[in-house]
């Protein structure tokens, strides 16, 4: 095991020599989409800066939501309540080994509840790392993020839930003439298969391949004074008063005001989920954020205060998410993604199509990293290149052969996030704040993992049954 984790340090090493800003990074893939379109789908310069500038802002809204969720979800890690909790955790978990395995398993858990539950892993990693001695800070991130990939498994999975809606685009376009049930693809046997691989490999794995070099610990990777930790919320919420009695700190530091608010949002999120069930949606779930943070700071200085705090280092979603969206625009305007679908699709069998569909959304997620959008581009082709090659077969098979495919272009996105610095950026405001740690610093610790659960996993969608 001293190999494998000297190779990962080889691996960070390499990041840290070759791999650009996250920036520069999606600069990078935004040239190489123009040169595809250019080149492959003889599109013109002005048509692809067109079709660059249509797909600019199609993620604006998703943008605000991951922003909404890191610093709701961090408002409510700076709260005592959540302090003292962790506190109590130290008990239990103190040292490094298990610092690895516990965050694994609670991201891994927390994921398959909803995608946006990460910014809790992260809080709690990195009040661990600043509690526990010899914690490796880069590769802690690391295991934050490698837990990441259960997302795609759980209650928030983008793609199943896809083909579960009724008149969905792929129905209404005539690529399918019914929904496939969550039955046929979160509930199958592969998908289950896949949640254990997640839940109970993948935390040993990290352990197994943590660095055995000297750490580097957040204390010491900390480059400005901790602010969340020199002054309290409740200090400087205190002296911010004036120094005479005045209504204005009254209502500011009261407790009635927020109260209300709480019972009305306490109503509306019992209401959701009697009427919807387990329901969770990003916006629902910036509510719930936002509601119990309230909560939890009790008056409306302190909230303010909290979520002052918790926007310091969110820049990166805000401004970096439009130039993704513009290589998805590229892709899908110029009709290069479809191209991409179809070539793979045309070399698959009734052996082989798993195999092709996960190394689709593997690739394509490069240029377009949401789940949704992707398979938006290549869902059809995949999809009717599956329904030729179970032609004359029953309906219920031809539908399993879908939801397996399907599943496949999910995985394969799922993982390839973990070589590009997408969604990365929803963990670095969290994780990084006061550093000066960037992706290529943590990346390197992926590639290992990344390596042996693309094995197991193509073994797995080739062999084991819907």
């Amino acid at each position: 095991m001293d190999m494998l984790s000297k190779f990962g340090e080889k691996f960070t090493l390499g990041f840290q020599k070759l791999m650009p800003d996250a920036f520069v990074f999606a600069i990078l893939l935004t040239l190489a989409a123009v040169m595809g379109a250019y080149f492959i789908m003889d599109r013109s310069p002005l048509a692809i800066i067109n079709s660059w500038y249509d797909g600019f802002f199609d993620l604006l809204a998703f943008g605000m939501q991951i922003v909404l969720i890191i610093i709701t979800g961090y408002s409510i890690a700076l709260s005592n309540t959540v302090k003292m909790g962790i506190d109590r955790l130290t008990r239990f978990i103190n040292t490094p080994i298990q610092v690895y395995f516990f965050v694994v398993c609670i991201g891994v858990l927390l994921s398959l509840i909803s995608f946006g539950f990460i910014v809790i892993t992260c809080f709690l990693a990195r009040e661990l790392a600043m509690r526990i001695k010899g914690i490796n800070y880069p590769f802690l991130i690391a295991c934050v993020y490698f837990s990441f990939n259960s997302w795609v498994l759980g209650l928030s999975s983008t793609i199943p839930l896809l083909l579960n809606t009724s008149d969905n685009y792929l129905i209404e376009n005539g690529v399918l003439d019914q929904v496939i049930p969550t039955a046929y693809t979160l509930g199958s046997t592969l998908n289950i298969a896949m949640i254990g691989l997640l839940v109970f490999v993948a935390p040993v794995l990290m352990v197994l391949l943590r660095p055995k070099t000297p750490s580097k610990s957040l204390e010491e990777l900390l480059t400005t004074t901790d602010e969340n930790n020199t002054t309290t919320i409740q200090a400087e919420a205190q002296a911010l008063k004036l120094p005479f009695n005045a209504v204005s700190d009254r209502l500011n530091n009261g407790l009635f005001l927020q109260a209300i608010i709480v019972i009305m949002g306490l109503v509306y999120i019992g209401m959701h989920f009697y009427n919807k069930g387990l329901d969770l949606d990003l916006n629902i779930m910036i509510f719930i954020f936002l509601i119990l943070g309230m909560l939890l700071h009790k008056t409306p200085m302190r909230y303010v205060i909290a979520m002052k705090r918790a926007s310091t280092n969110v820049s990166g979603v805000l401004f970096q998410y439009p130039f993704y969206a513009g290589i998805m625009g590229i892709m899908l305007y110029s009709g290069l993604g479809q191209k991409m679908a179809d070539v793979l699709a045309a070399v698959a069998t009734i052996e082989t199509y798993p195999f092709y569909a996960y190394i689709t959304g593997g690739l394509i997620n490069f240029a377009i990293p949401s789940a949704g959008g992707e398979f938006a581009v290549v869902g059809p082709s995949i999809i009717e290149a599956v329904k030729a090659l179970g032609a004359g077969l029953p309906a219920a098979e031809v539908n399993g052969m879908i939801a397996k495919a399907s599943l496949s272009v999910a995985y394969g996105e799922s993982l390839s996030n973990m070589m590009q610095p997408f969604f990365l950026l929803l963990v670095m405001p969290i994780m990084a704040a006061g550093t000066t740690l960037k992706a290529r610093d943590i990346m390197g610790y992926l590639v290992l993992p990344v390596l042996v659960f693309f094995v197991v996993q193509v073994l797995m969608i080739l062999v084991l049954p819907i």
